[in-house]
């Protein structure tokens, strides 16, 4: 259920990827470019959201924020299926995007209602085990609505999916969060919980590792229809390949959730970072140099594509418990501002990447070198 929840994001994203021509088609031709903005707007959307999901939950209680995000979610999925123009369609998917950040992020703070610390990030890894799926099916669920009833049946999807997890939760979940530990939504209280959550030195580094952590996974998701498509000739696959990136980098969290425990949360993300950092440079170099013959290029893009992801997958779980570890009595004002911040500065990273697109990968592969190696720099400032 835990999984289900996390994956309105990704299911949002992922499944919006086979559209994006259409889309770009119908309401944007003279700019097809602009078609990423369907993203983007989705994650702004969810990047300010995030702001209000988390003192809500503190407030009300994490089964009526939860619900709310849904309803809110469901709601401006209903106003994109009549969309006729791109302004209204990107209006629509930023309010989805408010919707989305309750599950998401609701769903983080009731984790840490049960779990801390390393068990938190062994948890959270198992959620994210199941979680993978979503991405993996997203696009070929998305293609095959598309084929039945155009991009806007899309929507139809998000519905569904919304209706479907707030029952899920409804009938299946227990209130983690007690009435008298809930915390009213009161301008004093509200601030104090700021000042402590912005005051603390851990959870500030882990949200800016986090940023970038974000902005280069978000660059590539930007740009991955036209590399699959245009750059490397596989559109018609682009589902299947996707798919299968989604699972082969999903042994991530695999890994994670084995050894978290054993080597510790900052360990095991420092050595991920590094991993990219020197991955990513040697597919610029490769990239830049011209040194690819014509039948290793797409499967170098394509494993340097799994290594991005598979650095997600055993990050974002750690540096999120890192985050939260020693912020219980305040989890969901934490976990809305560590969220907020790193998304919506991620957009600022993904955006210029994914209209920097320029027939070839370098701009998403550069992206993640800068990124990666920042993040791997900052990763001392962070304790177990």
């Amino acid at each position: 259920m835990l999984a289900f929840l996390f994956a309105t994001i990704a299911f949002s994203i992922d499944a919006m990827l086979p559209g994006l021509p259409e889309i770009a088609a119908d309401l944007t031709p003279q700019n097809t470019n602009n078609a990423q903005l369907v993203l983007t707007a989705f994650v702004a959307g969810m990047g300010l959201g995030t702001l209000f999901a988390g003192p809500i939950s503190d407030a009300i209680g994490r089964k009526r924020a939860i619900t709310l995000g849904f309803v809110i979610y469901a709601v401006a999925a209903l106003a994109a299926v009549f969309a006729q123009s791109l302004e209204f369609l990107l209006l629509a998917r930023f309010v989805q995007g408010l919707g989305a950040a309750g599950p998401r992020i609701v769903g983080l703070a009731l984790v840490r209602d049960l779990y801390s610390g390393r068990e938190m990030a062994r948890i959270t890894s198992f959620v994210m085990m199941v979680f993978i799926i979503v991405p993996a099916l997203a696009p070929a669920a998305g293609a095959g609505v598309i084929w039945l009833s155009g991009w806007h049946g899309i929507f139809i999807a998000f519905i569904l999916f919304a209706l479907i997890g707030s029952a899920w939760l409804n009938l299946r979940q227990a209130e983690t969060l007690p009435p008298a530990h809930r915390r009213p939504l009161q301008a004093r209280m509200l601030i104090a919980s700021a000042r402590e959550v912005l005051n603390d030195r851990q959870v500030m580094f882990c949200t800016l590792i986090l940023t970038l952590g974000f902005g280069q996974m978000f660059g590539l998701l930007s740009s991955a229809q036209q590399l699959f498509g245009e750059t490397y000739g596989k559109g018609d696959a682009f589902p299947a390949w996707f798919a299968l990136m989604a699972i082969l980098s999903g042994s991530g969290t695999i890994l994670n959730a084995t050894f978290v425990i054993r080597y510790g949360m900052r360990r095991i993300a420092k050595w991920a970072y590094i991993m990219q950092t020197v991955v990513a440079g040697l597919m610029l170099v490769l990239l830049l140099g011209n040194l690819l013959p014509e039948p290793l290029r797409f499967p170098a893009f394509f494993f340097w594509a799994v290594s991005l992801f598979f650095m997600a997958g055993v990050t974002f779980g750690n540096l999120n418990a890192l985050a939260l570890q020693r912020m219980g009595h305040i989890a969901g004002m934490t976990a809305s501002i560590v969220s907020a911040v790193s998304t919506i500065a991620a957009v600022l990273i993904a955006a210029p990447v994914g209209l920097l697109y320029n027939g070839t990968a370098v701009p998403v592969v550069a992206a993640a070198l800068i990124c990666s190696g920042l993040a791997w720099y900052l990763m001392r400032y962070l304790d177990d």
